[in-house]
């Protein structure tokens, strides 16, 4: 029996490169279909937030439309493990009793009316009032809410209709845009006098003349004067109202990611915190660590087995926008009932860190969850810096850490030194943690080696609550620097530490801080973690990854020396066979290419090699042996319009342009818009 376990997180509120949403062009509503304009201008106008508008109108075609839509419900849905979305039945039911109960005295339909507004706006009132039978006043509805606090309103307030001198619709009453004087139609004193309306309209009918200066239950005021929080009420609290509890954020993301996302996953946005920091390892190499944590993780019950699957996609770009490495992370989860028991109340952490070559970079990944269709991302700017340069890394803050890790000299994620550190991306501590606090020091030369100091300071404000200062002559590894303090006597609030480097002579060179804070919260959730721990520094994989990103920046020297590292360590992997064939394809080693390609597919059978078989012969002038390959390639991984135009060419060098032209035609059939191809058949075909 299958079933849906979504674990809360507490707490947390293939990618390519993600468009900027500001480089969205941006449509009016009337450019949109009827329906889709029907929808943004009735049928969502007084609950959808500005971004998600935003967003709606910056969207390309109608697919879009419907995975935003879908995400828009999705997002208010109380109860998603229900087939039913509980929120849309009762907006739907609202609109359809506003259009049916207020719209016969509007000269428009009952949702654009002031009444069917604020019904559908804040539903049934807890009790109306009605005075519409009586001389001394115009016609008047009184609406009285109460316990709406969570959406941002008072806790008892009411809301004001009348129909001004007595005829029309009903209008909506503030008592400052009005008064007690304009809901009395005998009323013939000065219009500004509101303290004589008031006393007038009390003797006709108390209640009303209460709530002819204030909306608010219980506030307190001159009653000679009307309530301004009441106006603020009216114009500002009770249209933000529906909004307040709505996390927008997923539509700035599904329009980032509308291109690439699956639709099954582009209502199931999650919010979530993250962390990223770049550090050096005791070889030399640079390492970006990385934390993702979701707001929820959902589980497939199968009996007493429950099943999660994570899948994250990564790219790493540079400040063009061009693609310098692309990794892929999959995590699938089973636990039992006692597991689930174990983890339910915590968060989950997902760590993470791989190696990356110096440079200015922009960090994207897509995480998701294939179970529930569940996605959340991560964007980030880091910059890897140059071995030799005098650098501070950022501080990282920890509330726990193993001071004494078991996997010392172990790549893993947050395992720094000896240490292996739990941050969190929130910074957030209670008064019983002890601080953790861990940086780097590179680049140091040996007069500032032996003369040189690194203070750290706690602040308050602008109060330096104390202050801690380490010679670095005395420091044992400045490569992993962690110092703790004690937050039992602080109270909860915020801080910020700094962390000061400074020559012999007192000179500040570089200084870092961070800000956390102490909750008043005696307890803070913790998370379970799941961490992806990495092949050590000479491993094929590592070398094989930083030739890959040398590549991609086109240092060819540095990308051929780990490539073939990678290659001759492990020689039977496809994988690294298969870069190394790509960067020697790139650098015409064709004789190269083919020395190493060939045992994969005569041997084992791995025909991703075909294609690099088939151009490294091409390019050798070796014409028949190149459609051999080309043709192996499509009968064993299928149509390619790059193979069948190669395949032309090369029936082309061989003059046999009858097979020449069967090639360019089914390509042709494929993509018709290719007018060097259409060329080559039509001066063939005018010269036959």
């Amino acid at each position: 029996m299958k079933k849906t376990l979504v674990l809360s997180v507490l707490g947390a509120v293939a990618v390519f490169t993600i468009i900027s949403t500001f480089a969205q062009t941006k449509k009016s509503v009337k450019d949109l279909g009827p329906f889709y304009r029907k929808w943004l201008q009735e049928e969502v106008v007084f609950i959808i937030t500005a971004k998600e508008k935003e967003v709606f109108l910056q969207l390309d075609n109608d697919r879009q439309r419907e995975m935003f839509i879908e995400a828009f419900w999705k997002q208010r849905d109380p109860n998603p493990a229900t087939p039913e979305n509980e929120f849309k039945i009762e907006h739907m039911r609202r609109i359809a009793f506003a259009n049916e109960r207020y719209g016969k005295s509007s000269p428009g339909p009952g949702w654009r009316s002031d009444q069917g507004r604020i019904y559908i706006t804040l539903g049934e009132p807890n009790s109306t009032d009605r005075f519409d039978n009586r001389s001394e006043v115009y016609p008047i509805e009184i609406w009285f809410y109460s316990g709406m606090l969570e959406f941002g309103l008072p806790n008892a307030f009411s809301v004001v209709f009348f129909k001004k001198d007595g005829v029309g619709e009903y209008e909506l009453y503030t008592p400052i845009r009005f008064g007690p004087q304009y809901l009395m139609p005998h009323y013939s004193g000065d219009m500004t006098e509101y303290a004589t309306a008031y006393d007038q309209l009390f003797r006709i009918e108390p209640s009303i003349a209460h709530i002819s200066l204030t909306l608010i239950e219980g506030e307190t005021q001159n009653v000679t004067s009307p309530s301004i929080a009441s106006e603020a009420l009216v114009h500002q609290k009770i249209p933000m109202a529906p909004m307040v509890k709505v996390k927008d954020s997923y539509a700035e993301k599904l329009l980032a990611l509308k291109d690439i996302i699956d639709v099954e996953y582009s209502a199931n946005y999650m919010d979530s915190d993250a962390l990223v920091r770049v550090f050096q390892d005791a070889t030399g190499l640079f390492y970006v660590h990385y934390l993702i944590e979701p707001a929820r993780l959902t589980f497939e019950q199968y009996d007493n087995r429950f099943l999660s699957n994570l899948e994250i996609n990564g790219n790493v770009t540079d400040p063009n926008g061009n693609l310098v490495y692309q990794f892929e992370r999959k995590a699938p989860i089973e636990m039992n009932r006692d597991q689930i028991a174990a983890i339910r109340p915590k968060l989950f952490s997902f760590q993470d860190m791989l190696p990356l070559i110096a440079g200015r970079y922009k960090l994207s990944i897509l995480f998701k969850n294939t179970v529930s269709k569940e996605f959340t991302s991560l964007e980030s700017e880091i910059t890897v810096p140059d071995r030799a340069d005098l650098r501070m890394s950022p501080i990282l803050l920890a509330s726990r850490a193993d001071v004494n890790s078991k996997y010392v000299g172990q790549n893993k994620p947050f395992l720094l030194g000896r240490a292996q550190l739990i941050p969190s991306p929130r910074h957030d501590f209670t008064a019983k943690d002890t601080l953790f606090v861990f940086i780097q020091l590179q680049g140091l030369g040996g007069d500032l080696r032996r003369n040189g100091s690194l203070e750290f300071a706690l602040h308050r404000g602008d109060a330096k609550l104390l202050s801690r200062t380490r010679k670095l002559a005395d420091i044992p590894d400045p490569l992993n620097i962690l110092e703790l303090f004690s937050l039992a006597d602080l109270a909860p609030a915020n801080y910020e530490i700094t962390a000061t480097l400074s020559d012999g002579g007192q000179t500040v060179l570089l200084s870092d801080k961070a800000l956390f804070y102490i909750s008043y919260v005696p307890t803070l959730p913790r998370p379970w973690i799941l961490s992806m721990p990495k092949p050590a520094d000479d491993d094929a994989e590592t070398l094989n990854a930083l030739g890959i990103q040398y590549m991609n920046v086109k240092d060819t020297t540095k990308a051929r020396a780990y490539l073939e590292q990678a290659y001759r360590k492990d020689p039977a992997s496809p994988a690294f066979a298969l870069d190394y064939c790509r960067f020697l394809y790139k650098a015409q080693d064709y004789l190269q290419v083919k020395t190493i390609a060939l045992p994969f597919v005569r041997d084992m059978q791995k025909f991703d090699f075909l294609e690099l078989l088939g151009q490294s012969s091409h390019a050798l002038g070796e014409f028949a042996e190149a459609i051999a390959y080309y043709k192996d390639y499509l009968v064993r991984l299928g149509t390619n319009l790059n193979i069948l135009n190669s395949i032309g060419d090369c029936y082309r060098q061989l003059v046999n342009i009858p097979e020449a032209l069967l090639a360019y035609e089914k390509s042709l059939e494929i993509n018709p818009n290719q007018d060097t191809i259409k060329a080559v058949v039509k001066s063939h075909k005018e010269k036959k």
